[in-house]
């Protein structure tokens, strides 16, 4: 069973990312002198609220979601600042902006836990444990691994995915070596009960200004990228919604993390570990929310950048009632979706 500690971090979390995601759509809002009717935080019934111009500030009872409720976005409306009243690109810099403030937070939180970790993993060869089979059949000493079977190459992260994901321990190779890029074929690495093992250690880079940026930016790509990676091995049949988490998969997740960085013995917590390893999932979670809602899907903000791209083309908007619907319908099936994830994950509880 999961400590009350880490559920009320992951709530905490969820929250706090939903609530900046929200902030960027006001933000832009304001910017754009549109009428912001309302900006929430949380959902149901409202135990603090107060308004302040014509906007109404709520503290809302349930600490899930939260909402920035524009004049005219929905509909038409006729009030001076509405959002259906300004221009294609004014409103697409505000349906884009909280996915931009999702990537600001997560390549904030990605610099803090680079530059609080110590030297980080490169890409590049060290070292070879003697008779190493990926030495035998292509890699040599200060090879920079560029690709693997055609995925870019960013972080560790990244060769280990591909490395997780193979199943004979053959890999096609791109490295860097002398300044020059080389395809390796057939790279081989010895396998045992389908595990595969690595060989080979990579160099450590030392902290600086640029190496943090750097690689917090790799980072922050690569996290951005393991979406795709994922919705095309759902579609592909690979995984199935079984193994999706939501909210209550995380908080699982986040309840074993606390416990390995928890001495079994005397209880003590490595708090420094702990810390970053929590600003990594944060940073992980902000950024795929951010990219899931620029996908152009109903009821998220890629759905409604469609209709603008459309309106920008056509000259002239979709009816209001007919891109409500389409949104209405895809909220539906989201929260079908949200169901079925969730009941998978309280299963797997069990």
């Amino acid at each position: 069973m999961k400590t009350l500690g880490s559920i009320v971090f992951a709530i905490f979390m969820f929250e706090f990312i939903i609530v900046i995601h929200e902030l960027g759509h006001f933000i832009a809002a304001r910017l754009n002198k549109v009428k912001v009717n309302e900006f929430s935080v949380g959902m149901g019934p409202a135990i603090l609220k107060k308004k302040k111009g014509d906007t109404l500030y709520a503290w809302r009872i349930i600490p899930f979601g939260g909402y920035c409720a524009m004049e005219g976005e929905d509909g038409s409306s006729d009030v001076d600042g509405a959002f259906c009243k300004k221009k294609v690109w004014r409103r697409v810099t505000i349906v884009i902006a909280g996915v931009v403030m999702n990537l600001i937070l997560g390549f904030i939180l990605l610099i803090i836990n680079t530059a609080t970790s110590g030297p980080y993993a490169s890409t590049t060869i060290s070292y070879f444990e003697e008779g190493a089979s990926s030495h035998e059949t292509g890699l040599e000493l200060g090879d920079k691994i560029v690709k693997i079977n055609g995925m870019r190459i960013f972080t560790t992260m990244d060769m280990s995915f591909q490395f997780k994901n193979d199943a004979d321990g053959v890999f096609d190779i791109v490295v860097e070596r002398d300044g020059e890029l080389k395809e390796l074929k057939d790279v081989t690495f010895k396998t045992q009960d389908k595990t595969m093992h690595v060989d080979f250690k990579v160099l450590p880079v030392d902290l600086n200004v640029g190496t943090v940026l750097s690689q917090s930016l790799k980072t922050g790509v690569s996290d951005a990228r393991l979406i795709f990676i994922s919705l095309r091995d759902l579609i592909t049949g690979k995984y199935s919604l079984r193994e999706l988490s939501g909210p209550v998969g995380i908080v699982d997740t986040i309840g074993d993390v606390v416990d390995s960085e928890t001495d079994k013995e005397t209880g003590k917590i490595d708090w420094s570990s702990l810390i970053n390893t929590m600003l990594s999932i944060c940073a992980f979670i902000t950024i795929n929310i951010g990219i899931f809602n620029l996908l152009p899907l109903p009821a998220l903000d890629g759905g409604r950048l469609v209709f603008l791209i459309i309106e920008g083309i056509r000259r002239k908007p979709v009816k209001p009632e007919h891109e409500g619907m389409v949104h209405f319908i895809g909220l539906i099936a989201l929260l079908v979706l949200m169901a079925i994830i969730t009941v998978s994950d309280v299963l797997k509880l069990f």
